[in-house]
């Protein structure tokens, strides 16, 4: 049982729940040892005691262990702490695509082809390494503060091998391929098919297929025709439409056949959205519509009686062991055992069926497979085929001097290291501007995956790479247009009249200017208009801390005074205002919030004043002295002069419990000597008046009778 406050593994603090999952809770966690905040994805208690869910937990944990990218959230550590099995994770602080397009209604098209390139570049990380993710959706996919976009839950995700798996997902059924709806082999491809309705959904705000059951939508999956997102928002480019409809073809055969491809593609939209240059492969067989068959809909309905989760099975039907045929009492065969024998013969027939032909399928695809190697070899013997590769090289560093920057830069690319690169400038008079001066690494040097290499380029120091105009474009399209051309991000915060929220108000440096690559731009983000008044708010009858929250919501601070008020049903509660409710006024505006002490009440002072004499012996009695009252607010309420004393006061109606007497007299003092202990000398200090004062602090007595 996980409860906040408890550590995993001795290092993790539990903090607070932030989410679930079909399997698993997410909890946001502090590294105590590296103190930093993670997110723990444990698995629910429920499924801790089945080996069976245990070890798929596993499994996901290391398919998603061995992934990192930028577009990916990150695995920091797994493992296993009194029965708990978790997996710690990068803590992404953000919103959730599906929140941020319900947010928005929808999305512009730059925006969301922003948004989809980012989320492939991260899928196609996963699908170089073999993992295919199979429940891409809105959810799944997080927009950081930063504008970054990771995709995240790699929960069914499991390393492709040349195996075919099926797969038995039916939760996100709006997002899933015919071929996982029908229960059948799914690849990269299935991937793809749902990055291209999450790309529908981005670009209308619905999906393409809806219905009362997953049972209803998964058929529509398998047997309707695509929509296209334009008969939704016409104002679509050709280019996207296509885009969109290529990847979500019934046939996987049909869709694109890399993310690659794919990322490919959304660039150019970008660049030339009117052009219709994507490519769809015209097959007949392909192209119609299928029906679904009788086995497709007892598979769908199958599918969705079982539990969603994130799991893969292996269908084993040719190994089953039949019971064997007990003889009829009779004599006779019963019926039941008659069709249940003819039931598995034509299970046994549909099961070699399939084999006859996966086998021939195999043989074929083996074949052309042998084929190009062969073509492939022989090319490269006779050199028709040349390609710049780290295995060509043992991973050396190549000779870039005498390149252009552009060339440097796809050569260094083709060695498929992941480098990064660093541009400086350096002036030089043997060498073109914009050609490769020398690196900071010997060509022949040995390079390791993701190594750093500095291009000293020929040119004005400081020359670098032209900053993008980014005013007035989304985050997310800012913070990928900034990544393409090799640069940092940093977020700022600003309000704007005349940028929308969400959007790039400014940008340091300034667009058209250059900087090195590599280097940080700053933007600033619209949080919209700044309103300079806001209305008072109603908060007559709320308890005074419940009234100063509701100033402080609405950008004024709360002052709260304690007046009387008759009404005694609202003691303690707001009886007033020091500004009428509705009015507007500027932000940070103090309003006095009177809070009810009350009916008023009144206080008397009945006393006889002593002599000054109590506490200075020099007061001469039959001197005059002055004596004044106040209250404890400074309210003076008797004043009079008097020779004799005790002298009798008698106060009433005081408004307040608490006071202060003063008591002002004149003492003379007589003419005195003085000697100087030093010269002896001798000298007479004439008398004087001097004024003193005496204070003594008061309580009134309450009036109850209100006399």
């Amino acid at each position: 049982m996980i409860k906040i406050g408890m550590m995993l593994g001795d290092r993790y603090e539990i903090l607070e729940k932030v989410g679930t999952g079909g399997m698993s809770d997410v909890y946001k966690a502090k590294d105590q040892k590296l103190n930093r905040f993670v997110a723990v994805k444990v698995l629910k208690q429920e499924f801790s005691e089945n080996t069976n869910f245990v070890s798929k937990f596993r499994v996901e944990a290391q398919a998603a262990a061995s992934l990192m990218h930028p577009n990916i959230v990150n695995v920091y550590d797994v493992g296993e702490d009194a029965g708990v099995h978790y997996i710690v994770m990068e803590l992404v602080e953000g919103i959730t695509l599906k929140k941020y397009i319900e947010k928005k209604a929808r999305l512009s098209v730059k925006e969301a082809v922003s948004i989809a390139i980012q989320a492939c570049m991260g899928l196609e990380a996963a699908h170089n390494n073999h993992i295919i993710h199979r429940d891409i959706k809105p959810q799944n996919i997080i927009i950081s503060k930063e504008g970054k976009v990771k995709v995240t839950d790699f929960g069914i995700a499991k390393a492709a091998t040349s195996n075919t798996i099926t797969s038995n997902v039916m939760g996100s059924v709006h997002y899933t391929s015919p071929e996982q709806a029908r229960g059948g082999y799914s690849d990269e491809r299935s991937d793809i098919y749902s990055m291209g309705i999450t790309l529908f959904e981005m670009l209308t705000g619905r999906v393409p297929f809806n219905g009362d059951t997953t049972v209803a939508i998964a058929i529509k999956q398998i047997q309707e025709p695509m929509p296209s997102p334009r008969d939704f928002v016409p104002e679509i480019p050709v280019s996207v439409e296509q885009i969109v409809l290529k990847s979500t073809q019934k046939s996987p055969d049909r869709r694109y056949q890399s993310v690659g491809e794919l990322i490919e593609d959304l660039k150019k939209s970008l660049v030339t959205p009117d052009e219709n240059f994507v490519r769809v492969i015209d097959t007949e067989s392909n192209a119609a519509t299928r029906k679904v068959s009788r086995d497709d809909m007892n598979e769908i309905k199958k599918q969705s009686r079982k539990p969603s989760s994130h799991t893969e099975e292996i269908r084993l039907k040719k190994n089953s062991v039949k019971p064997p045929v007990q003889p009829a009492r009779s004599g006779k065969r019963r019926r039941a055992d008659y069709e249940n024998d003819v039931m598995d013969e034509a299970a046994e027939e549909e099961y070699e069926s399939r084999m006859e032909r996966l086998t021939t399928i195999l043989a074929v695809a083996g074949a052309i497979l042998i084929g190009c190697i062969v073509i492939f070899l022989a090319g490269r013997a006779i050199g028709i085929f040349r390609f710049p590769s780290s295995s060509e090289n043992g991973g050396q560093m190549i000779a870039v001097a005498g390149m252009t920057q552009e060339e440097a830069l796809k050569a260094l690319d083709d060695l498929g290291l992941g480098l990064q690169v660093t541009i400086t400038h350096e002036e030089s008079a043997d060498t073109p501007s914009g050609e490769v001066i020398r690196s900071d690494v010997e060509p022949g040097t040995k390079l390791s995956q993701g190594d750093a290499v500095t291009l000293i380029v020929s040119g004005e120091a400081g020359e670098g790479v032209t900053v993008p105009d980014i005013y007035n474009k989304s985050l997310a399209e800012a913070v990928s247009e900034l990544e393409s051309q090799g640069f940092q991000t940093e977020r700022n915060e600003g309000y704007s009249d005349t940028v929308a929220e969400g959007n790039v108000m400014a940008q340091s440096p300034e667009a058209g200017s250059k900087a090195e690559r590599g280097s940080t731009v700053t933007i600033t983000i619209s949080q919209g208009p700044q309103e300079s008044k806001v209305p008072v708010p109603d908060v007559l009858g709320m308890l005074p801390d419940e009234a100063k929250a509701t100033m402080e919501a609405v950008g004024l601070v709360g002052n709260v005074e304690e007046v009387s008020d008759d009404d005694e049903t609202k003691i303690g509660r707001v009886v007033g205002l020091s500004y009428s409710i509705g009015t507007q006024v500027e932000l940070g505006t103090t309003i006095d919030i009177y809070v009810s002490t009350g009916p008023a009440s009144t206080y008397m002072y009945v006393e006889n004043i002593e002599s000054p004499a109590l506490e200075d012996p020099a007061y001469v009695e039959g001197t005059q002295c002055v004596i004044v009252l106040t209250t404890a607010s400074g309210t003076e309420i008797y004043r009079t002069a008097v020779t004799s004393f005790p002298y009798p006061v008698n106060l009433l109606n005081i408004s307040e419990p608490t006071g202060v007497l003063t008591l002002i007299y004149t003492v003379n003092t007589e003419a005195a000597t003085v000697t100087d202990p030093a010269t002896g000398a001798v000298t007479t200090v004439p008398g004087a008046s001097e004024q003193r004062t005496i204070n003594r602090p008061i309580t009134f007595i309450r009036n109850d009778s209100g006399t």
